[in-house]
């Protein structure tokens, strides 16, 4: 329970990328130490430990990697590699878990106070951490993304904002399922780049575009129904609050807002949740909670659908008490 050499020997040998570079016939410690550019004695202790914990297997002193250890590939479907590459910024945030005590303290994000940055900052700092960011998300959203054009009925709106939508994966999906939708997608210059770029390659450019921007400014008026997919967890209940206010002063009164989420309940990961709270401040929450935050704002429930395994779309309208103000 207490020791750390095995997850910290892990995380290195994916930065090093050491499964791709050892490949199916291995590799001694020496020709690993000299594609990587270590030093030789000290890899070879930590690939002996990695051994011993079923990642590598020792054969006529070449290293190859188990079935374990090909789950770190680059290509790997389980997709963990990032979350262990220290130059990505997933395994970069997961190293702030040292300083969780701060967190536990303070209640504030462990992340800054290891790199002297917030998360969003760290990414504006080093552009090759936003693009690791950027194509984690879409991984992760590479199945959900279908299901959730699939489960959810799109062919009502004209018109989808997808704020802080990504490089566009979710929305491209969607009106890859649904042809009489268009739809625009809002994030930051560079991932608003990103997603002009996908939906040119995929075909959609004609019904699909991206603009830069924050949701935390004035948003663009005139979408039937504003998303925000994956976006309120990242943030405290007052950044949270103003999000959504944003969405309901862009919105028409007869507009809608998506907020898709996964929901704090039973089987919610407490992993993912501690996460949140220590990278960015925020946290998952349960339907009730989106909801009463939501209210602040002039919002009001309409419904709640569960549109992949792990993600509930919550349907907000405007709620009719509010609907003459902005």
């Amino acid at each position: 329970m207490a020791e750390l050499a095995t997850p910290m020997a892990i995380r290195v040998a994916a930065t090093l990328g050491l499964v791709e570079r050892a490949g199916g016939a291995g590799a001694t410690a020496e020709q690993l130490a000299a594609g990587t550019g270590t030093a030789a004695p000290a890899l070879r202790l930590m690939l002996d430990h990695l051994v011993s914990a079923g990642v590598f297997e020792l054969d006529a002193g070449r290293y190859r990697p188990t079935e374990l250890g090909l789950q770190m590939r680059e290509d790997a479907p389980e997709g963990i590699k990032p979350l262990l590459d220290i130059n990505c910024a997933g395994g970069r945030a997961e190293l702030a878990f040292a300083d969780l005590l701060g967190t536990i303290t303070t209640g504030a994000p462990a992340y800054e106070h290891r790199y002297g940055r917030d998360f969003w900052a760290d990414l504006d700092a080093h552009p090759h951490l936003r693009r690791s960011f950027d194509a984690q998300m879409s991984w992760r959203f590479a199945t959900q993304a279908a299901q959730i054009a699939a489960r959810f009925d799109w062919s009502r709106f004209a018109r989808v904002l997808d704020v802080g939508g990504g490089d566009g994966n979710l929305l491209a999906e969607i009106l890859r399922a649904h042809p009489a939708v268009r739809g625009q997608v809002l994030d930051l210059a560079p991932t608003a780049a990103a997603a002009a770029d996908r939906f040119a390659a995929a075909g959609l450019g004609d019904r699909a575009d991206a603009v830069p921007g924050s949701f935390f400014d004035p948003l663009p008026a005139g979408a039937d129904a504003y998303v925000l997919s994956d976006v309120l967890h990242d943030w405290d209940d007052d950044q949270a609050r103003e999000i959504l206010a944003r969405c309901r002063r862009a919105a028409a009164p007869d507009a809608t807002v998506v907020v898709i989420e996964p929901v704090l309940g039973p089987g919610t990961s407490t992993a993912i949740n501690l996460f949140m709270l220590m990278c960015f401040g925020g946290r998952e929450r349960t339907v009730d909670e989106l909801t009463a935050l939501a209210a602040e704002t002039g919002l009001e429930l309409r419904s709640a659908t569960e549109v992949s395994e792990e993600r509930t779309a919550l349907e907000f309208r405007i709620a009719p008490q509010s609907a003459g103000t902005r």
